[in-house]
């Protein structure tokens, strides 16, 4: 009986927080920081992206990307976007530095201008390179950055999801009220995300498929799609070539080097 008890109580401190917390805004904030706990020590990943543009009547453009991120101990992600095809567009870069709390740092290189700008944090809410994903939606998603409550539980394509509500902390600088994610219980992965807009009316949704794990631990989609359900256009992003811990350092994300960037 003794070794019972021990079993039990063993089993119960391992168990996560999101468990015990009852009220839906505590319940939110464990949900989120589960998540975040959850794919701690990736240290860098890269890959390689091709964007899809859709308008309105079903027309389509692509875009060839590669994608570099590095993790930061106690801050926030960088990251580091280059665009290879089409002509048009080809050398542009795009560099953000993440970060906890405040404004996160961006900056883009334009080559037909061969300078570099930097984005304002009251335009984080426009389009990133003509897509629907926002210059905010391409951050990282810090814990920090958001207050949460959890909403309910339900299926979302076969699998037993939290519903958490996210209300960003910054309100001055976002286009969004709110954001609706369906993340799974069992593995803590974001599924489908719905944005509201500051007059709190759908704006887009955000869809993930194709989920794979690396390194026995990190889950990583192949595919995201955004629509935007308010002008009819969407956005996908198609994910090739993964490869973690290659070695990346803080002076492959040099705002200085953004115009030497192959």
């Amino acid at each position: 009986m003794k070794k019972f008890f021990i079993c039990v109580i063993s089993t119960l401190i391992l168990l996560p927080a999101v468990l015990y917390a009852e009220a839906p805004e505590e319940k939110g904030l464990a949900i989120a920081t589960e998540m975040d706990r959850r794919d701690k020590g990736f240290k860098d990943v890269t890959a390689n992206m091709l964007m899809v543009l859709k308008n309105r009547y079903g027309q389509e453009s692509t875009r060839k990307i590669r994608m570099k991120v590095l993790e930061v101990p106690g801050n926030g992600d960088k990251s580091l976007m280059i665009f290879d095809n089409p002509k048009d567009v080809k050398g542009t870069a795009f560099l953000n530095f993440t970060h906890k709390t405040g404004d996160d740092d961006q900056w883009l290189y334009l080559p037909a201008l061969k300078r570099v700008k930097r984005i304002s944090s009251r335009n984080k809410s426009g389009s990133f390179m003509g897509s629907e994903f926002a210059y905010e939606d391409i951050s990282s998603q810090e814990v920090e950055k958001y207050t949460y409550k959890w909403l309910r539980d339900e299926k979302y394509e076969n699998k037993d999801c939290f519903v958490v509500e996210y209300y960003p902390v910054d309100k001055k600088n976002t286009g969004y009220t709110r954001q609706v994610s369906w993340i799974d219980k069992l593995e803590y992965r974001v599924h489908k995300v719905e944005y509201f807009d500051r007059k709190n009316s759908h704006l887009k949704t955000l869809t993930f498929k194709g989920y794979k794990q690396y390194l026995d631990r990190f889950w990583r989609a192949d595919e995201m799609n955004m629509v935007n359900h308010q002008n009819g256009k969407s956005t996908g992003l198609q994910f090739s070539e993964y490869t973690f811990q290659t070695g990346l350092k803080d002076k492959d994300f040099s705002k200085n080097s953004l115009k030497r960037v192959k």
